[in-house]
Parts: C-alpha cells; sequence; structure tokens
C-alpha cells in the first residue's frame, strides 16, 4: 500500500508488482500496476493480458495471494499455467481467526501440512490439525480446505523450487523482523 495524492486527501492505494522468473533462473520485475482496492476478475485479466501482449507467451507456475478473479484471469490467458495459493498469505489469513495467545502455536501446528513431502502426507497432517485445533478454530480448517486446490500444486515440486514459488513475497520479514527470505535478488 501507498499513499497517493489524489483530488481528495491523501488516500491508501494497493501498488501490485509482477515478478517473474525466466528459464534460467533470472528474475525480472514484469510491471507495476496501481490499483483501488476493488479489483476484480476483468481488472486481471487486462493486466495479465498487457504482460503477455508485451512477450510473455507461456508461465508454467503462477503464486497469487488470492486475490478475486485473479485465478480465473490467469487460466484464461495462460490455459497450461498453474496456480499457487501463496502459503504465507495462508498463514496470515489463519492467524485472523485465533485468539492472540494462540497465534504461535497454531503457526507451529500449520508447519506440517505447507513442509509435507507429498499431497497425501499434508492432507494427513491437515487432519491433525482439525482434531487438535478444529474444534476451537473451525474457520482456519475451513480456509485451508477451501483453499485446497490452489494450495497444493507446489507440493509435487523439490524442495529447491517450492522454496521460490511458495510465496509471493519478494522479502519474507519474521515477527522479531529479521529477514527470513529474499526471493528477488536483480
Amino acid at each position: 500500500m501507498v499513499k497517493v495524492r489524489t483530488d481528495a486527501p491523501v488516500v491508501n492505494r494497493p501498488v501490485y508488482v509482477a515478478l517473474g522468473i525466466d528459464l534460467e533462473g533470472a528474475k525480472h520485475v514484469l510491471g507495476l500496476w496501481m490499483g483501488k482496492g476493488d479489483e476484480g476478475a476483468k481488472y486481471w485479466l487486462g493486466v495479465l493480458t498487457e504482460i503477455r501482449n508485451r512477450g510473455v507467451n507461456d508461465v508454467c507456475i503462477v503464486c497469487t495471494d488470492g486475490l478475486t478473479g485473479f485465478a480465473d484471469a490467469i487460466e484464461t490467458v495462460w490455459p497450461g499455467a498453474t496456480v499457487q495459493t501463496c502459503v504465507v498469505h495462508l498463514i496470515r489469513n489463519s492467524i485472523k481467526y485465533c485468539g492472540y495467545q494462540h497465534r504461535r502455536a497454531i503457526t507451529r501446528a500449520l508447519r506440517p501440512i505447507y513442509t509435507a513431502p507429498s499431497i497425501d502426507a499434508a492432507l494427513e497432517a491437515l487432519n491433525a490439525f482439525d482434531t487438535e485445533w478444529g474444534p476451537r478454530y473451525p474457520a482456519i480448517v475451513d480456509l485451508w480446505r477451501r483453499s485446497w486446490e490452489r494450495f497444493i500444486p507446489f507440493l509435487s515440486f523439490p524442495p529447491a523450487i517450492r522454496k521460490i514459488i511458495y510465496t509471493t513475497n519478494a522479502i519474507v520479514i519474521s515477527s522479531d523482523g529479521s529477514v527470513l527470505k529474499t526471493v528477488f535478488r536483480a
């Protein structure tokens, strides 16, 4: 979010950044778009069509944070693309549903799901999470089950690739303020 002066007072607006990694592993900023916060499928279709028209003819996997209409737009522009939900966003959305005193325990309990070696192991870990925390926080379990089909694609990749595609965040900051991961190193 950035502060923007319009005809009215200063307002907060989202700035969307598209980062791409080519077949040689080089990272590229594909573009920046300023939104209003209410972007839907039509908006994303326009953005992705612009990216395609500028030369990105095909994509393998796209990690998104679950913006409304974005996955549908991706599949329209690049039908063969795999859409992956950002794991960091899933975790952040999960802790919105729990009490502050349980945030650390919840994030520890979710870890076996997204670090599982396979889809079956991830499902077992989700079921174990449901057994332990589901009665108290059913909304978290519902969130993961609703997101499951968009969450599991990255589990079919080796760990080195998972580290690249599990989040939309170029820089991941831990709760103590230290940098955990920098995805974009140009």
